[in-house]
């Protein structure tokens, strides 16, 4: 003699809290996949840009030019 039936109701909504919680798990795994690919190409990006050489600039500031000239409007 059963002590209490499940209706098909309530095995419809276990059902989908089951498939809820497969989503769930499955969304996390996927997001942590993609912040660990992220993370090593920061990385890896950082690395490239600390070992590339500086740039020189074309031409180094006047040191005899204090300020701007100004074009009147005319």
């Amino acid at each position: 003699m059963p002590i209490a039936k499940i209706t098909g109701q309530g095995l419809a909504a276990i059902g989908g809290s089951v498939a809820l919680l497969w989503v769930c798990i499955i969304g996390e795994q996927v997001q942590r996949r993609d912040a660990f690919q992220e993370r090593e190409r920061v990385v890896r990006e950082v690395r490239l840009l600390q070992h590339r050489p500086r740039s020189v600039p074309a031409s180094a500031p006047s040191p005899f030019q204090h300020h701007r000239p100004h074009v009147a409007a005319g």
